[in-house]
């Protein structure tokens, strides 16, 4: 990450406290000023190899990956923000420690409307094995309602925890496993436990 930093002369920058401006309008405009596209694209595709291991930069680099087509400087901007961000914590990354247990946890959120560019939902979730973070993924959906985004949002969440189950059985490990997936959302958790009213 240093020699990144260095590369694009950023080694000697102000840190940021966070990796994306909150509430950011990142959009494509007819008159935005170009910026050279390669250069771009290069820098995105190694912090997108970076947040392998970095999952809190993981929702930004998806905003300012959407633009690598046609970045301008406000999207260089955004790309630069992330490179402060870590410049501000150089070392930090994925722990694993070990733990008496192999509990599966999940956690889900879903954001109504969340990307000005199409005004879909941003669905996304992450898994933890034994207290350990393993796999996150944030996603587009296209739903009729909040609460089908949101129940939506809760089954990629619940498939991605009966994977890791199975994998967990597949190499030794017992299946009756406990698998906790947590949700904030009434609508869907209702959806989820009445089988006869929905499809």
């Amino acid at each position: 990450m240093l020699d990144l930093l260095s590369e694009v002369g950023l080694l000697e920058c102000k840190p940021a406290d966070t990796p994306i401006v909150q509430n950011h309008r990142l959009i494509e405009h007819t008159d935005q000023v170009p910026m050279d596209k390669v250069q771009y694209q290069r820098l995105v595709g190694k912090l997108i190899y970076l947040s392998h291991t970095r999952p809190n930069i993981a929702y930004a680099i998806s905003v300012v990956s959407q633009f690598m087509h046609n970045p301008s400087k406000e999207h260089m901007n955004a790309l630069i923000r992330i490179l402060r961000y870590l410049k501000s914590s150089p070392r930090k990354g994925l722990m694993f420690s070990k733990n008496n247990h192999l509990d599966l946890e999940g956690y889900i959120d879903v954001d109504w409307v969340g990307s000005i560019l199409d005004r879909k939902f941003m669905s996304g979730y992450f898994t933890f094995v034994g207290g350990n973070l393993v796999t996150w993924r944030s996603k587009k959906v296209v739903a009729w309602s909040s609460a089908e985004a949101e129940f939506r949002g809760m089954e990629k969440g619940f498939c991605e925890l009966l994977w890791l189950r199975r994998l967990l059985m597949e190499i030794g490990y017992g299946p009756n496993m406990e698998m906790n997936l947590f949700y904030n959302n009434k609508a869907a958790i209702d959806i989820s436990q009445n089988p006869i009213q929905h499809d």
